[in-house]
């Protein structure tokens, strides 16, 4: 019989106590409710800490202001937990968020991150349109094609303790001014076992795309996020240590006149 985990939900937040206090009522309505929820307070001048302790959360401070310094203080804190999920203060998880995170995990024990898509809210339909399809759908497209793992999207995932105990200091999370998920992904591996489920949806406002200099300067953070881990988010880089790791083969030894045997090793 499956044993359904203990999971912690990390929220960065810094200055966001409305969209906050929606984001935790959404949370308090869950079906399966989390054991607990920790909002990581990154230097607010308002009056989120409060908001968060309102809502029965516990509340860490995280004072290298960026969402790499403040989410990764949030899985530190989480890692006696079985599983580690990130939303962020303007998602508004739907009431099945946590039960279909638990479920997944709960039957596949080589689950080791589960990803969703995005459902914005607010603004403009265009804006949304752009912000589903073309920024988030089109980023997980090309990620995967490039890294061979799912693009994590920040406001919606979860992961097993372990896979955070294995990346955390390799991931540039001291970094505030790189995508703090698309770092992650960069440091995952198909080993880590990410799944992406279409049917893991988070609604999430969408503010960033209001104007075009902003989502412009989204995009433009994919640039420096990748040049912070480079060489190990080529795709040349990740074949050749996915090669390396990979069990010898009876067709990977040759046989030559001298009788020693030549392994792909030796070769080099």
């Amino acid at each position: 019989m499956s044993v359904f985990p203990r999971i912690a939900v990390v929220i960065p937040c810094r200055n966001d106590a409305p969209y906050l206090d929606e984001c935790l009522r959404a949370l308090a309505a869950q079906t399966r409710p989390p054991d607990e929820v920790i909002v990581v307070d990154n230097v607010s001048t308002d009056d989120s800490a409060d908001v968060a302790r309102r809502h029965g959360a516990r509340v860490v401070t995280e004072s290298l202001v960026g969402i790499w310094p403040a989410a990764a203080r949030g899985y530190d804190e989480a890692r006696g937990f079985d599983l580690i999920a990130r939303l962020d203060a303007d998602s508004r998880p739907h009431r099945d968020w946590i039960a279909r995170i638990a479920q997944a995990f709960a039957a596949d024990p080589d689950l080791g991150v589960l990803t969703g898509g995005s459902e914005f809210y607010g603004s403009t339909p265009l804006v949304r349109y752009l912000g589903d399809h073309w920024y988030i759908g089109g980023g997980t497209f090309w990620v995967k094609q490039w890294l061979g793992v799912p693009l994590v999207f920040g406001s919606n995932f979860a992961m097993r303790s372990r896979v955070w105990e294995r990346v955390r200091d390799q991931v540039e999370r001291t970094n505030p001014i790189i995508h703090d998920d698309l770092d992650l992904t960069i440091h995952l591996r198909p080993s880590d076992g990410v799944r992406y489920d279409p049917d893991l949806r988070m609604p999430v406002s969408a503010r960033p795309f209001a104007r075009p200099s902003a989502l412009l300067r989204r995009v433009w953070r994919v640039i420096p996020t990748f040049a912070a881990s480079w060489p190990e988010g080529s795709p040349w880089h990740r074949a050749h240590e996915a090669q390396s790791a990979r069990p010898l083969r009876a067709a990977d030894i040759t046989w030559p006149a001298g009788g020693d045997v030549m392994t792909p090793e030796k070769r080099r």
